[in-house]
């Protein structure tokens, strides 16, 4: 991946996490007008991302799916005006749909998330593959509505890394560089709370695979059923727990809400990991 890509060398990202949606598990409503966004956007810089992650489409257990014209409406609004107030901050688009993805990157968007691991759209690759973008590939199953029935694994660290093989695999073959790819084990996506303890303890495979590690315990379901907490805002620290752990392990990139103490997290986790 190419240092204007990747630019932050042997440290820890932090990307924040930027949902225009109003139906996201923890934050739905909150940034789903422009002006807003735009402010939360310097925030969110300001307290240390190195990169945002925008979505408009909620992948949360059970959201309703808007299709790409919805999600366009939502999104591009909100990606000028933090492009305009933001110049040169990185921004990823967080979807699934080649053609929001295509007009994300016209409007100056860097990087393309897509939570289905490029199974929801095959259009999707050969466009990151022409744009030579970063592509974040998660391993995930089914979608919104089906993937909590489908969390099932005999062992989810090799099933996980499997999928993330053969999504690659996919990938390669549309035309995606090696070094554009970055893996996500996709947390929360059809997975038990076992299931992503398991995935925290085994990311050093994943990460012994090569491809830079993307992690996203923010605020997630398994974090509340292990801190008796039911309430998503409330589930910093461990959030923070989790994030350390998986610098420990050798993630690259974490993607959360709460970017402040995250960074600070991080920064504390890189220099004993050092």
């Amino acid at each position: 991946m190419g240092e204007s890509q990747f630019p932050w060398g042997g440290r820890t990202a932090v990307m924040g996490v930027l949902n225009l949606t109003p139906d996201s598990f923890s934050d739905g409503g909150r940034f789903d007008r422009p002006q807003v966004a735009v402010r939360q956007a310097g925030l969110m810089l300001a307290q240390g991302a190195d990169l945002l992650d925008l979505g408009a489409q909620s992948t949360r257990p059970g959201a309703e799916e808007v299709g790409p014209q919805r999600e366009m409406e939502r999104l591009l609004p909100a990606l000028a005006a933090i492009r305009a107030a933001h110049p040169n901050a990185l921004l990823s688009i967080d979807t699934f749909h080649a053609p929001v993805a295509e007009a994300a990157l016209a409007a100056g968007a860097h990087w393309i998330n897509d939570v289905s691991g490029g199974r929801r759209d095959p259009a999707l690759l050969r466009l990151a593959a022409a744009a030579g973008c970063p592509l974040v590939l998660m391993h995930s199953r089914g979608d919104s509505r089906t993937m909590d029935q489908l969390a099932h694994y005999d062992d989810v660290v090799a099933e996980v890394r499997a999928g993330l093989l053969e999504a690659t695999e996919t990938a390669l073959a549309a035309g995606v560089c090696s070094t554009q790819v970055i893996w996500d084990p996709g947390l929360g996506f059809a997975k038990d709370t076992g299931h992503n303890l398991a995935l925290l303890r085994g990311l050093a495979l994943l990460a012994a695979e090569g491809f830079p590690l993307l992690v996203g315990p923010s605020r997630k379901r398994f974090i509340g059923a292990v801190l008796s907490e039911p309430r998503p805002r409330a589930r910093l620290w461990g959030t923070a727990a989790a994030c350390g752990f998986a610098i420990a392990q050798g993630a690259r990139i974490l993607r959360v809400h709460d970017v402040g103490p995250i960074v600070q997290t991080a920064r504390m986790a890189d220099a004993l990991r050092a």
